[in-house]
């Protein structure tokens, strides 16, 4: 009653003063008049209202997805072994900063620019709204930014254990600001090709992926998948320390904490009520109440039946070749998340029996993929390709197949085209939707493909892509972050007894010792890129050689040189003589094995060396442990 006669004084007032004749003398407003000012008024202040809820609803929802950063970095932390926690939790964190700022300056742009002016076009990437000028609704901005950071995210755990830290803040800029946006405009943006929502779409139907099975997953778990194949494996992971193929198969590398993987996966699911439901964008418009209802149910249904097939199925393989029964923990934690992306694309167009079904389906793809992976030598720390790439794959299928007539009445406003199972209901066997389904997959992978190929192969070139061999062996934490150097069972691959262990960590700090000497000196050191394969050498290089007189007399030796004390303390003549024996090397493959042989002689020296010598001095040493020296790839 407060409202209405608020708004009745006021609409009486404005339009009394309207009809006054300017001689003091006031009319009365006409009945009418006063009816459709006071309509008015509560029209407006309803479009308030729904625009309120709108943008906290859309507030709410980002502030989930986001949360889902935490679930990533505890997932990421509890895989990786104890001595790499930091490194991960770094890398994780800058995926978030990386893509909220390529996401403001262009990444937006290239995404939604120009999208809403409603002139019908049909652009391959936007054009305006860079740095967010002319943008209106910020909290749209700021779930689109929290969907950017998790595609991102996806490829942390990945490269663990093994990836620099420039190369990662590189890729996370690259995806976020250019690739990830170009599909993000080609599936979701009204003016995209492949758009469900363009008023032209792609043969009258277009892709429907709801919340981002293809447009997130899809897109984040083909970087990783390109990204681990160019890194490279684990050292120890398939191939021992001097590259050659493990005789018993492949060393499992257990995280530290699964209880740390176990709380990532809840925060996870938790956050995945945001991912899916808001991505209905309007809580206020229609039906949309009871779209965000069934969607938050089927998000549900599909994680469980993931992570139930996941371990069923698991514990099933485990007894046939054991003959043990064991529940794996890990797997059906895995299950779980593979039936949340599953899911994802369809959440508001399937119905609930379908969301398990497809859960069912990606619980069993996650876990036939994992161990293909393995067959295959593609060493992925967390599992994310069989998660977010195949179920990703899988969740845009299942749309072309399980698409509600109904339901996709009231999020689309057109069943023209549904689900194939349904047309064959309808007697049409219409299957145009899981055609555009199709087309939708295909473009995400070839656009990937196409962009961060050479991106990766790029820094891999550049030896910005893999870390240090040494480094990786003692354990990230300790080259980029000063960490301790930790001797726990635990913490390094098994491969090496408690004694060879002492040696490389004894070898690293000689390294720092050596690298900070010459560093102050500003002497000459040779960059080499990561390999991991047959190319230069066969050996595997990372970062920076630090060149000493003693390896420069190994050269010599080898290469009958018989190159002079005084000339091996000359660092001009240094440099002549690593280019005349790398042409050696290159000519004379015989020649390689007679210098990774004096290597191994000098090394044995190298630890009492370093130990005798004074802090800073440049006493003559061979500080390269055995695994930079022969870590061959065959």
């Amino acid at each position: 009653m407060f409202m209405s006669s608020t708004t009745y004084q006021t609409c009486l007032a404005s339009l009394t003063s309207a009809g006054n004749n300017g001689d003091g003398a006031s009319s009365s407003p006409s009945a009418e008049a006063l009816l459709q000012c006071v309509s008015d008024s509560f029209d407006s202040a309803q479009d308030n209202s729904n625009s309120s809820i709108d943008a906290f609803f859309l507030l709410y929802a980002a502030s989930l997805v986001f949360f889902m950063q935490s679930g990533f970095a505890m997932i990421c932390a509890g895989c990786v072994r104890i001595n790499n926690v930091q490194n991960t939790l770094l890398k994780n964190l800058l995926d978030a900063c990386g893509a909220s700022l390529g996401f403001y300056t262009v990444g937006y742009a290239f995404a939604f620019g120009g999208s809403f002016v409603g002139d019908g076009r049909t652009t391959f990437i936007g054009t305006e709204n860079f740095f967010l000028m002319g943008v209106e609704k910020d909290s749209f901005w700021l779930f689109q930014f929290a969907f950017c950071a998790t595609s991102a995210t996806i490829v942390a755990g990945t490269l663990a254990e093994r990836c620099q830290m420039t190369a990662y803040l590189a890729y996370s800029i690259m995806l976020a600001a250019f690739v990830y946006p170009v599909v993000v405009h080609s599936i979701w943006s009204p003016q995209g090709f492949l758009s469900a929502h363009n008023p032209s779409p792609l043969w009258g139907s277009g892709m429907v992926d709801f919340a981002g099975s293809s447009v997130v997953h899809l897109t984040g778990g083909t970087t990783a998948l390109i990204a681990t194949k160019i890194l490279g494996p684990r050292a120890g992971r398939f191939y021992d320390l001097r590259g050659r193929p493990l005789e018993d198969g492949p060393r499992e590398m257990p995280g530290h904490s699964l209880a740390l993987q176990c709380l990532g996966t809840f925060i996870l699911w938790f956050g995945w009520y945001g991912f899916n439901t808001g991505s209905i964008i309007s809580l206020t418009l229609d039906d949309h109440h009871l779209v965000v209802s069934h969607t938050a149910i089927n998000t549900t249904l599909s994680a469980a039946a993931g992570c139930v097939m996941t371990l069923f199925l698991s514990t099933i393989v485990a007894e046939h070749f054991t003959g043990e029964v064991t529940f794996n923990l890990q797997y059906a934690m895995n299950g779980c998340l593979s039936g949340l992306v599953a899911i994802t694309a369809g959440c508001s167009v399937v119905e609930s029996w379908a969301s398990i079904i497809i859960g069912l389906v990606s619980g069993a793809l996650y876990l036939g993929c994992s161990k293909f992976l393995i067959r295959k030598r593609i060493d992925d720390a967390v599992d994310a390709i069989p998660v977010h790439m195949i179920n990703g794959i899988w969740g845009s299928l299942s749309v072309g197949l399980f698409a509600e007539p109904s339901l996709m009445e009231k999020v689309y406003k057109t069943s023209a085209h549904v689900g194939w199972f349904y047309s064959w209901g309808q007697g049409s066997a219409d299957a145009i939707l899981l055609a555009c389904q199709v087309v939708g997959i295909l473009f995400v992978i070839g656009w990937v493909v196409f962009t961060m190929t050479p991106f990766f192969w790029l820094l891999h070139y550049c030896g910005f892509l893999r870390a240090d061999s040494l480094e990786e062996v003692v354990g990230l934490d300790v080259g980029y972050h000063g960490g301790m150097l930790r001797k726990h069972s635990n913490v390094h691959n098994s491969e090496l007894d408690d004694k060879e262990m002492e040696e490389y960590l004894q070898e690293y700090e000689c390294r720092k010792r050596e690298r900070a000497y010459f560093k102050k000196e500003r002497s000459r050191s040779i960059p080499a890129s990561s390999i991991h394969q047959d190319s230069l050498h066969g050996n595997s290089y990372h970062g920076k050689r630090i060149i000493t007189s003693n390896m420069i007399e190994s050269l010599d030796a080898t290469a009958g040189k018989g190159a002079s004390e005084n000339n091996n303390n000359d660092p001009e003549n240094t440099s002549d003589a690593l280019g005349s024996n790398g042409d050696t090397l290159d000519t004379n493959n015989d020649n390689l094995e007679n210098i990774n042989n004096t290597f191994a002689t000098s090394n044995d020296m190298s630890v009492d060396n370093c130990r005798g010598s004074e802090e800073g001095s440049p006493q003559s040493r061979s500080n390269f442990s055995d695994t930079e020296r022969t870590m061959e790839q065959p």
